[in-house]
């Protein structure tokens, strides 16, 4: 059997062969047979919303979810995938009202319940097979099967059960509260959407300060002490939100902070105010240039405008003084108003220490109004216009929720309104952070709604606390992001006052003195069949549990009072966060496998998920099951383009994902998210990138088997003969060997700890560092020699074992690619017993083959060759020219020993006649250090300066020392520090006649003088070089012997006659004749010289 050998690497045709393979043999199936595996690792699918098509950077979180599931898969573990639909909410709505040409308030109207819902359940699958696609193609293992799609009555059914426990705890309750609410999306919102990435955005509004008119009368009497009769006194009352002031009721100052009335002018109508605000908020509205002991002298024309104080007074003295209603359209009716209230969130941070207060469109406003009685005025309706009691602003959006192009700002009417009554104080623009609705990107109101809620601040604590067990990738991101969120938990506000989603399972009397909360199909059953019997009716539960066909359902209290169904829908984060049971329809059906598959251990999704579906599942199991609902999670980054600018049609930086998986692979564009960043890095995506990581790491893999295949076909290896001894191998094998299982120990740890782009860096190290650059190169006579002796097949069984481990080492990240590797070998060899890489178990290190002196002595034959190398390269020194020696500076007698011991491979690699040792370099060499900043910059902070001089002045034999030992000590004025090897950079200058180089504690000396001698052995490898390329241009066999005719020039004919042999030799001649080339092809041998040469085969 031979190993099949190709033209060049094409990733994109390799994807396509192995997913072929894979579909014909059921691979997927065979990896999670559970009669095979007994120890189950659970996997959590967040589901995606299928109406949207997918982009670039569902590649990247569903590379992290597929490599650890691969991994685990291959460690032996039962791995189920189940794949999911999120089928509900505001994504699918918005996206059929836009395509419908209707808004929220014309269902029901122009188009019923029943149509708009058939709609949305068409839409929501509408990408399925594109998202199908994207999931095949880039090697993403999910059952695609059989997935749990939120819109089914099973799933339903579940998510209905959960909150019957909940509710069954007294974690539900009805409340009218000021809540966050997206008049574009006609509907409240949870705490953790309005905190979702993005939400909050920096606008420019406009804001202003009123004037409110204090009603003079007995309370108020002491606030006009000293004014004549027809002064008036003013509140003075800063709002970012004018559009609420016609609502105005109250207003609210600080009981403990000190207020001042400053007697000045309006900026506006120049009329003389008395003005109260806080003391410390003065210096906001006025300059110190402008106090003045008389202002009586101001003119309206004047440029500043003159103020003093006139009075002062404690928070707690304005206390229930009445002013006149700023904008009197309507009046409330549901209590008092117009009155000063005191409130603890009054503050004297910005603003002017009285807060404006309209109850119903702010929390605390709704809070202190209730304390005090105040009454509210509510004249924006639910859709963001101002109702019929606005009085000139009625009808009027106070947003342009309609994206209108000649939407007028009712916020800059309102305050011209407010100036030329003299009410205004200040207007200007004021930038800030405001919130938006994260599906309509339109500023969110906070708004009065009769709302159901989940009183997950009961379960705060607890939450708080296991959280503290589940191991977050970063640990930031749990530790403060999702931690600091849970310390802050506010009440989950479930209801929605939608169409499409699951209904809340609730009926209530008109009353409201009895609620049925349902959680089954059979309680459900059981109360229809009561409401039937008591009732006279005959309802039958819906096949659609839907709106509109569930609100149809009618049940009866003890009493005998029809009860109907509480009308909103459930947030559709809580459709997610109930996954985990909703999947298998627990607890109806799949007891067994839910308690097998609960907790999950690993989940994986976007950042922007941390308060979305990470927090849904959480709060969930915590409240529900007191539990964690996952143990390991890995919050991936976002996908930025090459500028780190975030991806945008309108920005045209958005990349294709069937485009790059069709021109690069996908374990090309696999490889290179993971190892490019961290998964919880953002990612500045760059198809470049991908390019080179295609070229230099999965290029070089080919490219090493592709030596293999070659001369193993040649010699007809297939890994048959007894295995040699590692004793009986060369050291060199050993020592790969020993790297090779040092690799297998740390990417298991790698990939143990969530930590992958350390595991594939440390791989992609090794293909291409030691095993393509160092061991196959250095063992290439091992392959060509023409006996097939044990040393031979060392070398075959050694690579053998190397390519084959790699490929399962990548089989997680690159799972194309792995296979295909891994079947090419199989499939010849006959050596394991598995029909794919992903069906085998994954490498163990094994202690007997790691050598780590091996690895010591070979690392630094290699970073010695690789200095010299660098050496060759700045002095333009081609590596076939062979030099006379290098020094090299002993470190101590261990290291002699060491290098001893690869002392002719670094003669070999670097083409370098011989190495001398020196103990003294005083005269030699002449060595430089300075501080490394990066890492000693941020121990030593303000120390550097004074270190920075130390470090530099450190004499020759304190460089030794710390070459040697890896530590100083550093006297410093203050404080003795310890100076490690890492904190420093060593340079060498360079002595006349030779170049130095130094890495860390290795320094090298190299005599850059050429003779002769040297010069023709550099033109006879130069001709090995150029023989061998036409070999293979004329397509000669390896094992064709040949004549080689040869230029007669004078640097030719001197390298043939003192290295004719050495030729002969390496290019399988018989003979070499050096005359006048008349035909043969010309080749450049150096820069100065051209030679023709001619080969014909020898008979």
């Amino acid at each position: 059997m031979r190993y099949r050998t190709y033209k060049r690497l094409d990733l994109p045709a390799i994807d396509k062969e192995i997913s072929a393979f894979w579909e014909a043999h059921r691979i997927f199936e065979q990896s999670i047979n559970a009669d095979e595996r007994k120890e189950s690792y659970v996997f959590y699918e967040g589901p995606p919303s299928a109406n949207g098509k997918p982009g670039i950077h569902h590649v990247i979180s569903r590379t992290v979810k597929d490599l650890f599931c691969r991994y685990h898969t291959m460690l032996g573990k039962l791995v189920l995938r189940k794949g999911g639909w999120d089928t509900h909410g505001l994504p699918i709505e918005i996206a059929v009202e836009k395509e419908l040409g209707i808004t929220k308030d014309d269902i029901g109207k122009k188009i019923s319940v029943a149509e708009y819902n058939a709609e949305c359940r068409k839409t929501v699958m509408r990408f399925k097979d594109l998202w199908d696609d994207l999931t095949r193609k880039m090697g993403y293992w999910v059952d695609l099967e059989h997935p749990y799609i939120t819109f089914e009555n099973s799933y339903i059914e579940s998510v209905w059960s959960l909150l019957k426990i909940l509710y069954e705890k007294d974690l539900l309750y009805k409340g009218f509260t000021i809540q966050p609410y997206s008049p574009a999306a006609g509907t409240g919102l949870s705490s953790h959407e309005l905190n979702m990435p993005g939400a909050y955005k920096d606008v420019k509004d406009i804001s202003a300060v009123a004037q409110f008119e204090v009603v003079k009368d007995e309370i108020s009497d002491f606030l006009f002490d000293g004014l004549g009769a027809n002064d008036r006194v003013y509140f003075l009352a800063w709002t970012t939100t004018p559009w609420t002031l016609p609502s105005n009721t109250a207003l609210a100052a600080g009981a403990k902070i000190d207020y001042v009335r400053i007697a000045t002018y309006n900026p506006y109508t120049k009329l003389p105010v008395q003005l109260i605000l806080a003391e410390k908020l003065v210096g906001h509205w006025f300059n110190d240039e402008d106090l003045a002991e008389d202002i009586t002298h101001y003119e309206a024309t004047d440029k500043s405008i003159p103020f003093k104080i006139t009075g002062r007074y404690q928070g707690s003295d304005l206390e229930g003084i009445a002013y006149f209603q700023l904008l009197p359209f309507s009046q409330p009716e549901d209590g008092d108003a117009f009155k000063v209230v005191l409130g603890d969130f009054v503050s004297t941070e910005d603003g002017t220490g009285i807060v404006h207060i309209a109850p119903s469109f702010g929390a605390d406003d709704m809070r202190v109004a209730k304390k005090y009685g105040i009454g509210s005025l509510t004249l924006v309706d639910s859709q963001g216009k101002f109702t019929e009691g606005a009085g000139i602003f009625a009808g009027r959006y106070v947003k342009n929720y309609t994206d209108d192009p000649n939407y007028e700002n009712v916020d800059i009417d309102i305050t011209v309104l407010l100036k030329k009554e003299n009410k205004a104080f200040n207007v200007q623009k004021y930038s800030h952070n405001y919130p938006h609705c994260w599906r309509t990107d339109k500023p969110v109101l906070y708004y009065p709604l009769d709302s159901w809620f989940i009183k997950s601040t009961v379960a705060k604590e607890r939450m708080v606390e296991l959280n503290k067990t589940i191991n977050w990738k970063p640990e930031h991101t749990g530790e403060k992001r999702f931690g600091h969120w849970l310390e802050n938990l506010q009440d989950w506000n479930l209801s929605r006052s939608r169409f499409w989603g699951i209904p809340l399972p609730i009926w209530r009397s008109a009353d409201a003195q009895f609620e049925k909360c349902i959680g089954s199909m059979e309680e459900l059953q059981q109360e229809l069949d009561l409401a039937n019997e008591k009732l006279g009716l005959n309802q039958q539960i819906p096949q659609d549990l839907h709106r509109p066909y569930i609100d149809g359902i009618i049940l009866v209290a003890p009493d005998g009072q029809v009860m109907h169904r509480e009308t909103d829908l459930i947030d559709v984060w809580f459709d997610s966060g109930s996954m985990p049971y909703a999947q298998w329809h627990y607890p109806f059906e799949n007891q067994e496998i839910f308690q097998q598959n609960f907790p999950a251990d690993f989940i994986a999704e976007g950042v922007d998920q941390t308060r979305g579906w990470f927090f849904t599942l959480h709060a969930i199991a915590v409240m529900a099951f007191d539990s964690v609902a996952f143990k390991n999670v890995v919050s991936n980054g976002l996908v930025l383009d090459r500028e780190g600018r975030k991806m945008s049609k309108r920005l045209g930086n958005t990349v294709e994902p069937f485009e790059t998986l069709a021109n690069y692979g996908a374990d090309a564009t696999r490889w290179y998210m993971i190892s490019n960043a961290q998964p919880w890095d953002n990612l500045k995506f760059d198809i470049e990138g991908i390019a080179e990581v295609q070229r230099k790491f999965f290029g070089t893999l080919f490219n090493t088997y592709a030596f293999f295949a070659l001369y193993a076909n040649i010699d007809g290896f297939i890994y048959s003969e007894e295995e040699v001894d590692l004793n009986d191998r060369p050291e060199i094998d050993g020592w790969i060997l020993s790297v090779l299982h040092t690799l297998i120990f740390e990417v298991n740890e790698e990939y143990s700890n969530y930590e992958p782009t350390n595991a594939v860096r440390k791989i992609q190290d090794f293909v291409n560092d030691h095993l393509s650059n160092w061991y196959v190169r250095l063992s290439r006579r091992r392959f060509w020699k023409g006996d097939y002796s044990k040393d031979k097949i060392a070398a075959y069984q050694t690579l053998y074992t190397c390519l084959n481990t790699v490929a399962k080492l990548i089989a997680p990240v690159s799972p194309f690619f792995a296979d295909w590797l891994y079947l090419n070998l199989n499939d010849a060899s006959g050596k394991e017993a598995s029909s794919s890489v992903h069906l085998t178990r994954f490498p163990i290190s094994e202690d007997q083959m790691r050598q780590p002196d091996l690895e010591i002595k070979m690392g630094y034959a290699q970073r010695i060759s690789s200095l010299i190398l660098s050496l060759r390269k700045k002095e333009n020194i081609r590596v076939r020219q062979p030099l006379k020696r290098v020094l090299l500076p002993i470190l101590d007698t261990s290291f002699k020993k060491q290098i001893e011991g690869v002392k002719d491979l670094i003669l070999s690699e670097v083409n370098i006649k011989d190495i001398e040792y020196i103990t003294d370099t005083s005269g030699l060499i002449k060595k430089k250090v300075k501080p490394n900043f990066k890492t000693l910059g941020k121990r030593l902070g303000p120390l550097m300066k004074e270190a920075n001089l130390k470090i530099q002045n450190l004499k020759e034999d304190e460089i030794t020392v710390l070459e040697k030992e890896g530590v100083i000590s550093l006297e410093l004025a203050d404080k003795t520090i310890e100076l490690l090897l890492d904190d420093v950079v060593i340079s060498s200058e360079d002595i006349p006649g030779w170049q130095v180089a130094t890495d860390g504690e290795l320094t090298v000396a190299l005599d850059i003088s050429l003779d002769d001698e040297l010069l023709a052995e550099g033109t006879a490898r130069e001709l090995v070089n150029r023989i061998q390329n036409l070999r293979k241009q004329l397509d000669f066999n390896v094992t064709d012997r040949i004549i080689v005719s040869l230029g007669a020039q004078d640097q030719v004919r001197n390298a043939v006659s003192l290295f004719g042999d050495y030729i002969k030799d390496e290019v399988l001649a018989n003979d070499i004749i050096v005359k006048d080339v008349q035909s043969g092809d010309e080749v450049e041998l150096t820069e100065d010289v051209r030679v023709k040469i001619m080969l014909t085969l020898a008979t």
